[in-house]
């Protein structure tokens, strides 16, 4: 299925269902009900799903990271505490440091993969659990995406400002941090940005939501903004967005990846595009060695 045309009626159908309270079986049901060429459109739907058997590229257990969970607190957050997924290179550091931010679903396998490809390229990785003060990540996207919906908003992005200083003090960080994060994520990586200051040096968010446009000014942060082509509900930001990135002067670059839908980088579904992920990532990489080694 992933070789095969996915209709753009059931990418649209599918960007509602991840974005809104739509549950998976008003998903498959509005699916089934759309008139598509070229194959089933239940099948195609179902194939859209994630599919975590492909949720890692890099094992927990390769001998270039050491992985664990760490607790930590969280003042003004859901809980007062936190949980996330800590990953260091092997070796004794210390390191710079990736804050990753996961999509409106909690750390999922994907996230946590994410973690360990930053760490297999030098960095302290941690994946904070949003979903942690809820009792965490329950083991699949659909109850995730319903609880982190359920969350004070404000106290969640409390509990990721927390993790990124909490991450940057760390005894194995340099001190020198950067952001990075998809969807949601993306968007927190944007406002993240905008709040701390100087205290944040980097950020590359994917496909996120801009930051407030009168709070741009505030950026020390150098960005590398990533969009997928075909992104409607995002990109309708990405004007303004940097037209007042222009006008403060801020250091950024945008880059759209062609043939891309929203949640391109994540290859648990068919939005997954190899080419342009391994591209996006590699700019990604790049962009952290240069501005975490200053």
């Amino acid at each position: 299925m992933k070789n095969q045309p996915i209709d753009p009626q059931l990418y649209a159908l599918y960007d509602e269902y991840c974005h809104s309270a739509m549950s998976r079986r008003e998903f498959l049901n509005k699916a089934a009900k759309l008139t598509i060429a070229g194959g089933s459109a239940i099948v195609m739907a179902q194939a859209l799903l994630p599919n975590y058997a492909h949720g890692h590229t890099i094992s927990f257990t390769d001998s270039r990271i050491k992985p664990s969970y760490v607790e930590y607190p969280s003042v003004g957050g859901n809980s007062g505490k936190m949980r996330g997924y800590l990953v260091a290179p092997a070796g004794e550091g210390p390191f710079p440091a990736v804050l990753v931010i996961h999509e409106n679903r909690g750390l999922n396998p994907y996230i946590e993969d994410v973690a360990r490809a930053l760490a297999v390229d030098g960095f302290l990785a941690l994946a904070p659990d949003g979903l942690y003060p809820a009792g965490g990540y329950p083991g699949n996207d659909d109850d995730g995406k319903i609880m982190q919906r359920a969350l004070d908003q404000d106290k969640l992005f409390k509990d990721m400002l927390n993790s990124a200083y909490f991450l940057k003090s760390h005894a194995l960080s340099t001190g020198k941090l950067g952001a990075t994060g998809f969807c949601f994520g993306g968007a927190v990586v944007n406002r993240l940005a905008t709040d701390m200051g100087a205290d944040l040096l980097a950020g590359v968010p994917y496909y996120g939501r801009a930051a407030k446009t009168e709070d741009v000014a505030n950026i020390q942060a150098e960005l590398m903004i990533q969009y997928a082509e075909q992104d409607p509900r995002v990109n309708a930001m990405r004007a303004e967005y940097e037209q007042a990135l222009t006008q403060h002067k801020k250091k950024f670059a945008m880059h759209v990846y062609p043939d891309t839908q929203h949640g391109f980088h994540n290859f648990s579904t068919p939005r997954h595009n190899q080419t342009q992920a391994d591209i996006a990532w590699q700019r990604t990489i790049s962009f952290f060695k240069r501005t975490l080694a200053k």
